[in-house]
């Protein structure tokens, strides 16, 4: 029997680029998998964990837990948005005597889009096009929290006329992180502007990663600054979902 699992959207993907649910949608079931989207879903919480508000974010995690709780994953296109569910909601709900044990339960079994694809549906290839030099963001989020490095690069390694061009700090941070980026702008764009400039040494293209939020930082600074830069989530890439505009290239 397939697994069934929950795909978490996350509130970017929903309001800004819903093409990279389509595409993890598709590269699941291809996978075998059985889908659902539950549509009671709402944030992860992680803006208000982040900004102290330690009880907002618990009564978020709480509804979080009774939508997805049923599914055998929980799979999500954001190592931040999975971290948030797989390492601070065991924090946020402990000592719940409702939600404790049910709030590690549900982190025990939610996984990063390009992990859970490798590490349990043992995907080792996928059918797609992308000519291109591509530079890969690893964000803090996936790297740190969620201990995804090597899993995209495996799937898009199979990726027809794909190039990897690797970074040579790609361990170093965007200077998003959520709230960072709107406390301290002035650090927040030295670090994008770093980390353009390690993407143009590269001699990259177009920048993947796994992480909207990243993405739109960066391609927000580099439209700022003028640069040509292109910025896909690794999930459109991997289903071969070129066709529509990058952030950062024109819509037609």
């Amino acid at each position: 029997m397939s697994p069934r699992l929950g795909l978490f959207v996350t509130c970017l993907v929903d309001l800004v680029r819903p093409q990279v649910g389509f595409a993890a949608v598709k590269l699941l079931e291809d996978a075998g998998c059985t889908v659902e989207v539950p549509s009671t879903q709402t944030c992860c919480g992680q803006p208000a964990w982040n900004a102290g508000a330690d009880a907002h974010a618990a009564d978020i995690a709480r509804q979080v837990v009774d939508t997805f709780e049923s599914f055998d994953y929980v799979v999500v296109p954001s190592g931040s948005c999975g971290g948030m569910i797989k390492n601070h909601y065991p924090e946020a709900l402990a000592g719940d005597p409702a939600y404790d044990k049910r709030a590690r339960a549900l982190a025990a079994k939610t996984y990063e889009l390009t992990s859970f694809l490798v590490r349990v549906c043992g995907a080792s290839g996928v059918v797609a096009r992308c000519d291109c030099k591509a530079g890969y963001h690893d964000s803090c989020s996936s790297l740190r929290e969620m201990d995804v490095r090597d899993e995209p690069r495996k799937l898009l390694g199979a990726v027809e006329g794909f190039t990897l061009q690797e970074l040579s700090e790609p361990q170093v941070c965007c200077g998003f992180g959520g709230l960072f980026s709107v406390k301290y702008p002035e650090i927040s764009e030295r670090m994008a502007d770093d980390k353009l400039a390690d993407v143009e040494k590269s001699g990259a293209e177009i920048v993947v990663g796994g992480d909207l939020g990243c993405l739109l930082h960066l391609a927000g600074r580099a439209e700022r600054r003028g640069m040509t830069l292109r910025f896909r989530h690794v999930a459109e890439v991997l289903a071969d979902m070129n066709d529509t505009p990058a952030l950062g290239e024109p819509v037609p």
